[in-house]
């Protein structure tokens, strides 16, 4: 049997088989998927917020020999511990949290600031030299250094030789910001005024890198600056926040002279607590007369 009879053979094959199925089941068939199809869309429901999960609460393990342990050790880490598996898999509710919580790191990063948030809590607003986003991505330098008409007029604006100037970053997350900004600011103020330390005007600092603190410390001859700044997002949290506090900072300064404060946020370093720990370390710096490893 050469090829074409074998293939003409294979085709009457089929098209048997074809006749042979049942009209009443395709029918069928058909009926169905329509059903499927013709479903009711309810334009005012809506799912619950995954990320509001408490995940050191969540144990998807099925039918744990210790749920007790388990739960213990969940609570004292926000690692993803106790997801469990569907067969080889992640569940489908752990794939959707880390998919909803990436996607939270990620706009916390390319988003900005709102001049609303900015004008509420009474922030002069100045910018590096980066022009967006992706040059402030790809080109640190650029976001550690401002013009000569951003100085000028931020010298205009609030003066030079500050004891203490105060200054906000949008940094990596913007999130962080307003998430921690209204809470910490104020406990910064008040623990300074009991320590009769005077704090200027809030400055606002769009693209900002850490190093920027050294650039406005050289130029406007501050005695101490304190950043506040957006850290980098990751997928426990997209609102982390840190305070950089240098003593005299200047332009390639080392950056072991600076004074850290991390993770600042409602699941680390309390807002306000961090706040007054702040202030105090500001006193000290201005008694010490030195920051970072210098201080201790």
């Amino acid at each position: 049997m050469n090829e074409k009879e074998l293939k003409a053979l294979v085709e009457q094959l089929v098209g048997q088989m074809v006749q042979d199925i049942d009209k009443n089941t395709i029918k069928e068939t058909v009926k169905q998927v329509s059903n499927m199809t013709n479903c009711t869309v309810d334009n005012n429901a809506c799912i619950d917020d995954i990320t509001k999960v408490d995940i050191k609460k969540q144990l998807l393990v099925t039918n744990p020999k210790d749920a007790e342990s388990y739960l213990d050790m969940k609570s004292k880490t926000p690692a993803r511990i106790g997801i469990g598996k569907a067969g080889a898999r992640y569940k489908t509710e752990t794939i959707l949290r880390f998919r909803a919580d990436h996607a939270a790191a990620q706009d916390a990063v390319f988003s900005y600031v709102s001049e609303d948030f900015i004008k509420e809590n009474n922030m002069f607003e100045i910018e590096t030299l980066c022009k967006d986003k992706d040059e402030y991505l790809t080109r640190p330098d650029l976001g550690r250094k401002f013009s000569k008409e951003t100085i000028s007029r931020l010298k205009d604006k609030i003066g030079t030789n500050q004891k203490v100037l105060m200054v906000v970053g949008d940094g990596l997350s913007s999130s962080a910001i307003e998430a921690n900004l209204r809470d910490c600011v104020p406990a910064i103020k008040q623990g300074l005024k009991m320590y009769g330390i005077e704090c200027g005007e809030l400055v606002f600092i769009k693209h900002c890198r850490v190093g920027a603190m050294d650039h406005l410390g050289e130029e406007l001859g501050c005695e101490v600056v304190c950043m506040l700044v957006g850290e980098r997002p990751g997928l426990v949290t997209a609102e982390s926040m840190s305070a950089y506090i240098a003593y005299k900072p200047y332009i390639g300064m080392s950056e072991a002279k600076r004074t850290v404060i991390s993770n600042i946020h409602k699941g680390g370093t309390n807002p306000v607590e961090a706040g007054a720990h702040i202030a105090e370390l500001i006193k000290t710096m201005l008694d010490k007369k030195a920051s970072g490893i210098d201080l201790k």
